[in-house]
């Protein structure tokens, strides 16, 4: 798989990002470039998918960035990290395979931390739960044109979680979101470079 693989040390503005991932999909669809797995983070912003509501925003104060990415209202934060990707889907067109590949890997990632979380095919996303109490810990948002799949997921792994009382976090009311450091306190400086040998491991099943 000719891959490139790409990491962001400092922040990356939002705009910039997604005016990459368009660009790179144009590029791979003409066969120009190859495909690419970007792990960064983003400072605050708040990003809203194709199937939102605006009653999901509890608070007016927030700029709200409406994407083209399925999915509702999500925030993006320092401590969180995020995975992009532009990835050709034209030989396989198996839409639902790549979500459960996507799934897969975060789920196999998190369990090297003794981790146990699940998908949910009622709400996309990663879980966890703990006592009586489910949780969303990894969001996933994806847009495929052209048989090419961009945008991607994020993990939480210690950002600021009260920045969710401002939204209904992807139109869930009835879960709540947490992050890693909440459910075990570990060193996750790794985290990135075990999600991409994962990610593209399942890529090629």
């Amino acid at each position: 798989m000719n891959i490139e693989i790409k990491k962001s040390i400092k922040p990356i503005n939002y705009f910039d990002a997604i005016n990459l991932l368009e660009k790179r999909l144009e590029d791979l669809h003409q066969n120009k470039d190859k495909e690419l797995i970007w792990i960064l983070e983003h400072n605050e912003i708040f990003t809203a998918g194709t199937s939102y509501k605006e009653s999901e925003i509890l608070d007016n104060s927030i700029e709200l960035i409406k994407t083209n990415r399925g999915g509702k209202i999500t925030c993006h934060a320092p401590g969180q990290l995020i995975c992009y990707f532009v990835l050709d889907l034209r030989k396989k067109k198996d839409i639902r395979k790549f979500i459960s590949c996507i799934e897969k890997t975060i789920i196999e990632t998190l369990k090297e931390y003794k981790i146990e979380t699940f998908s949910d095919k009622d709400n996309i996303g990663i879980w966890h739960k703990k006592n009586d109490s489910i949780n969303k810990v990894a969001a996933i948002g994806v847009r495929v044109k052209k048989w090419i799949a961009y945008h991607g997921f994020a993990i939480n792994i210690n950002n600021n979680l009260e920045q969710y009382k401002k939204i209904i976090p992807c139109g869930v009311t009835d879960k709540g979101v947490t992050n890693l450091i909440n459910i075990n306190n570990n060193d996750y400086s790794d985290l990135g470079k075990l999600l991409i040998e994962k990610f593209i491991s399942n890529l090629k099943i």
